[in-house]
């Protein structure tokens, strides 16, 4: 039988209980609570913000570009022949979700009263629209065939309210080369990326920029490349790097590999200071959670003077009444622990669900708070407060080996 876990059931039980504790015992189990659902909130809209916008850039540019190697930042770039040898191996490639063509163009949208540069982005009939469909607010997603070229076009909607338009709209683009040229589309849909990066975009068919640089239908501006895992972008980036190389093509030009992360790490370095921010949070939480039970626990210790002095003349070690006393706490960390683990989880749960609290998109790029809460970050969570603010305790327990028995039992 376990004595010291039996008498620290029976304290915390109640039985034993004395007035002068409670109030003190109740702001620490509160303590704790708060803390962890401080800390369960934080987690989950952290890791959730960065998927959100690491989502959000990869649907619209792709995890990882395989393109021309040019020291220019021109949109007007070298094509590529679209049957390049390493296609085959990386479709078979585990961990390589999808493969896509791109071209880009840059052009001017005109209407009768304003006008907008733009970038022309051509895809194919193997672009995947499962993500960028989610974020399509007004009209349809593209639908291309193999047979005829498409007229239809996605455009922002920024650049819709910019320029008064909505979908079903024709809209004319201008081409700043020789000899000028102008084509008409139709706008299909209108997307809200909430990324400024982003919203200059119209997306097109594939042709229509093959036709105005005067490509061959073998030509397209490059390959995007869509992974399973984000947490694997370095590794595949190398991986893909390795096959591709810098691969010389007839023309004399070379390939070259560009994650998103490295075309566009002014997001990513932002994101990356969110982590700083998370790990100041947690210290604090969880600091602020021990020094609730520390307080507690003195509390406890000077309310049983008597038994400690009691379970001394009987012959008891230090380190074993030492223990009931961490059993106790630890009763009262578990108990603090069950409630803000409840409602952390409620409130993820409700957010997730519904989105109640909004953002401005103009400031954080999404329109409500985003969570993802992973299991293995919850559980880490769990037991890192428990492991940290038990181990904190030791400290102040060992008081009890200075308490004198015959001192103690006269105690009142």
């Amino acid at each position: 039988m376990n004595t010291e876990l039996f008498i620290a059931r029976r304290i915390v039980s109640g039985k034993e209980k004395k007035n002068i504790s409670r109030p003190i015992i109740k702001i620490s189990i509160i303590g704790i609570a708060l803390g962890l659902v401080v800390m369960i909130l934080t987690i989950a809209i952290v890791t959730g913000f960065k998927k959100e916008i690491r989502d959000r850039i990869s649907g619209f540019g792709g995890h990882i570009i395989v393109s021309n190697y040019e020291l220019n930042t021109s949109y007007e770039s070298s094509p590529i022949n679209r049957n390049q040898d390493f296609l085959p191996k990386l479709t078979h490639t585990p961990g390589i979700h999808h493969l896509q063509e791109y071209a880009t163009k840059a052009g001017i949208l005109k209407t009768d009263e304003d006008m907008e540069g733009i970038l022309l982005k051509g895809v194919g009939t193997n672009f995947d629209w499962g993500y960028l469909s989610r974020f399509i607010v007004e009209g349809n997603p593209i639908v291309y065939s193999d047979s005829a070229k498409s007229n239809e076009v996605l455009i922002s909607s920024s650049m819709a309210k910019l320029l008064r338009l909505h979908a079903g709209d024709n809209i004319l683009v201008y081409f700043i080369q020789e000899p000028l040229r102008v084509r008409k589309f139709i706008i299909s849909g209108i997307y809200e990326s909430s990324l400024e990066d982003f919203d200059k975009l119209v997306f097109c068919d594939i042709r229509h920029i093959q036709k105005l640089n005067g490509w061959t239908d073998k030509q397209i501006g490059g390959f995007e490349i869509l992974i399973d895992d984000f947490s694997e972008l370095e590794e595949m980036s190398r991986h893909i790097s390795d096959e591709v190389g810098y691969m010389l093509q007839p023309n004399g030009s070379r390939l070259m590999v560009q994650s998103i992360e490295e075309k566009y790490s002014h997001f990513f370095s932002w994101l990356s200071l969110f982590d700083t921010n998370t790990y100041v949070i947690l210290i604090l939480m969880i600091v602020v959670a021990a020094f609730n039970m520390v307080s507690g626990l003195l509390i406890l210790i000077l309310e049983r003077t008597n038994m400690i002095g009691i379970l001394k003349a009987l012959g008891t070690e230090n380190w074993s009444i030492r223990k009931v006393f961490l059993y106790n706490a630890a009763f009262l960390i578990g108990r603090g622990m069950l409630w803000g683990n409840l409602v952390g989880l409620a409130l993820c749960f409700i957010q997730s669900q519904w989105g109640i609290v909004h953002l401005d998109p103009a400031s954080y790029y999404v329109s409500a708070v985003p969570i993802d809460l992973k299991f293995m970050h919850w559980l880490g969570l769990n037991i890192g407060t428990l492991l940290v603010t038990v181990t904190i305790l030791l400290i102040p327990s060992y008081i009890i080996t200075k308490i004198s028995p015959a001192k103690a039992i006269r105690f009142e």
